[in-house]
């Protein structure tokens, strides 16, 4: 459990991020994709089911014994959480209601958020949509590692425990590498969510309340769902930095493993992403893939040629190279 990683320094490259050139090339040769633009108009009602079943279910943890109230956590709320954060993903695409309508996209990420627990739904879109056109930028790119978070975590326990920890640098790492000012739409999701959190507390009470947090925190560490955080971006193939995943787990995640698909198409919803691929498939058949999100948190873990610093990372713009 003490074996070290074998890098020392994260993929350093010259060239740009990959997504919007190959999304021209498939749009020459295959312009029927554009018909897949646009919002899903199923999307609204199953998200919406979702943050329903979630609000029922405190109903009935609110009487479980501390140990169940745990695996509950775990086995079922964090999934759903977890499932919601993605929707809250497909939400700052605009994907719920189409562009046109940004505020009826951010008011569903308001109500997508409320079982989470947490306030993120804009501050998520404010930095997820930087990852998109500035994918490696070592400033810009705050689902990059920090050199901090690397150096720490460089053996195979501090792989492990850096996997459990995730949630914590999720949070905290863009306030450190790439901090903004909150927004007034911020300060709204934050009042809105308290008010929930209150209304659970004082209704319902607090054990319900930490089975909403706690499966939020426990989906995003050390959990099957949590594997495509490190699928998506993390260099199991030298010199490629998007990996799919075409698996089960895509049906509760709104098909984010679809993440190459993803990336060159942010404006297809996921739905529609599996359709990208059975129209161009020479254009993603032949990249790398992940079988398994569960084998990707394994591999991570135990491969020595993997950690954080197997990210592909770009030098900003104006800076000394």
């Amino acid at each position: 459990m003490g074996q070290r990683v074998s890098r020392n320094d994260f993929e350093w490259v010259g060239t740009e991020e990959p997504h919007a050139s190959r999304r021209k090339i498939i749009l020459e040769k295959y312009p029927q994709i554009k018909k897949l633009f646009g919002y899903d108009p199923n999307f609204k009602w199953i998200a919406g089911s979702m943050v329903l079943i979630q609000t029922l279910a405190l109903f009935v943890v609110k009487d479980f014994s501390w140990s169940m109230l745990i695996v509950a956590s775990y086995l079922f709320g964090g999934i759903l959480n977890h499932s919601l954060m993605l929707a809250v993903h497909e939400i700052s695409h605009n994907l719920a209601f189409g562009h046109n309508r940004p505020m009826f996209n951010r008011i569903f990420g308001f109500i997508c958020n409320l079982p989470i627990g947490l306030p993120m739904s804009i501050s998520f879109r404010k930095y997820h949509l930087e990852h998109h056109r500035y994918q490696g930028d070592e400033v810009v790119d705050t689902d990059i590692p920090t050199l901090l978070e690397a150096k720490l975590f460089n053996s195979t326990f501090g792989k492990f425990v850096w996997v459990i920890l995730q949630p914590i640098f999720y949070i905290f790492r863009p306030l450190i590498i790439n901090p903004k000012p909150p927004t007034r739409l911020e300060i709204i999701n934050v009042i809105i969510q308290l008010i929930f959190n209150i209304l659970v507390i004082s209704l319902i009470g607090w054990k319900a309340m930490i089975y909403l947090v706690l499966g939020s925190i426990l989906a995003m560490g050390l959990h099957p769902v949590a594997g495509h955080f490190i699928s998506e971006h993390y260099m199991f193939a030298k010199g490629f930095e998007t990996y799919s995943y075409y698996g089960p787990l895509n049906w509760i995640t709104f098909n984010v493993g679809y993440h190459n698909e993803h990336h060159d198409f942010p404006a297809i919803p996921g739905s529609r992403l599996p359709d990208v691929k059975k129209i161009a498939p020479e254009f993603y058949d032949s990249m790398p893939q992940h079988s398994s999100w569960t084998r990707v948190l394994y591999d991570f873990i135990v491969d020595p040629a993997v950690g954080p610093y197997a990210r592909i990372k770009r030098h900003q713009k104006g800076l000394q190279t």
